[in-house]
């Protein structure tokens, strides 16, 4: 509710060319109690003071030589601080009351004025006025909360999501830098095919988890030192469709993207890759963006089965082959711009390189 001494504090404006009438207006207003009362002949200055001022209420003249109120009131929409227009029109004309309406005037009050008429259209218009600011202020207030709500299950969601990715990291003995590099290189690589920034980020944050399906492969086949046996491969394969599975059915675009980039991180552009055999576009974006990634870390990272490759070795290996690795692998385009660009890849690898970096 809106108490009547807040009313009697709205600040009122009032614009005419008439000096008699203003002083006949301020007379009737500061005898009813109303505390902030202004006004000005030129309505060429009604603009700028309800700009400075941000009046609760402007009672305007239609008929003035210089600019009538009905220019006024098109100004003042352009200066109107939250769009609405706090004008109750003076008029002696009945046919231009409809048009004042129609042009954004909230009242009207006809001349000669009437006491009474002009108190209770004051009073009720800036009880309006005042309702509409507090009502304002209210939903503000409610957006702010909803916002810090919302950022803070984001937050939690993530760290939820970081939580899973450790999980699976320490499986294999993987580092946390490794993830980290992962979500550096994969969100820069679609930065660079042109995508927009909802695509990186969403990828930046779903490309840790690509191997989170390791954490359902059993460690004897998972930390074997030597090479597979191809029942062993066949299980180490199925790393896809686990993590497919523990990431399905979310209606998250974070775990939509992930789902999609552990299902299909290890498909090949030219249909060699596991585990459907994919080619092409049939592979999505993601995961033709993830494979390059994922190829390039394990190339400068040391595995059981080799040593960390030099940057310009690794680079060299997936732009020309070595029998294991072959440029036929990935999508033509990406890998045209890994090699315009694999001095950035370098670069982050320096970056996080330590184990102890902290995750994304």
């Amino acid at each position: 509710m809106i108490d009547n001494s807040d009313i009697l504090q709205g600040k009122i404006l009032i614009v005419d060319d008439q000096k008699t009438n203003i002083r006949l207006l301020e007379h009737m207003l500061r005898s009813a109690g109303y505390l902030s009362i202004s006004a000005t002949q030129d309505p060429l200055e009604a603009c700028e003071l309800h700009r400075k001022n941000h009046y609760d209420l402007i009672l305007l003249d239609l008929q003035m030589p210089s600019m009538d109120g009905f220019a006024v009131m098109e100004r003042l929409k352009w200066t109107a601080p939250d769009s609405y227009l706090p004008v109750l029109v003076i008029t002696a004309h009945p046919e231009h009351k409809l048009r004042a309406l129609q042009a954004g005037a909230k009242d009207f009050v006809s001349t000669p004025f009437e006491l009474a008429e002009v108190l209770a259209r004051v009073h009720n218009l800036l009880e309006v006025r005042l309702l509409h600011m507090a009502l304002k202020y209210h939903n503000e207030m409610l957006e702010h909360r909803v916002g810090e709500r919302t950022a803070e299950l984001q937050e939690n969601y993530l760290e939820t999501i970081l939580t899973m990715t450790r999980a699976a990291e320490h499986r294999d003995g993987e580092t946390g830098a490794h993830v980290q590099r992962i979500a550096y290189y994969s969100g820069k690589l679609a930065e660079l095919l042109g995508m927009d920034e909802a695509y990186v980020d969403c990828i930046f944050v779903a490309s840790p988890m690509h191997d989170i399906g390791k954490i359902g492969i059993h460690d004897h086949v998972l930390l074997k030192p030597g090479c597979f046996t191809p029942e062993e491969w066949q299980i180490m394969r199925g790393h896809t469709l686990m993590g497919a599975k523990i990431l399905g059915s979310s209606k998250s675009p974070y775990l939509q993207m992930a789902a999609e980039i552990a299902l299909n991180h290890h498909e090949r552009w030219d249909g060699s890759g596991y585990p459907n055999g994919k080619r092409g576009d049939e592979i999505p974006l993601s995961a033709r963006i993830m494979n390059i990634c994922d190829i390039y870390d394990a190339l400068r990272s040391q595995r059981p089965y080799k040593p960390a490759y030099e940057h310009n070795r690794a680079v060299h290996i997936i732009t020309h082959g070595d029998g294991r690795v072959l440029p036929q692998h990935f999508d033509p385009k990406i890998l045209a711009i890994f090699q315009a660009n694999h001095q950035m890849f370098s670069d982050i690898y320096a970056l996080y390189a330590e184990a102890g970096s902290k995750l994304l």
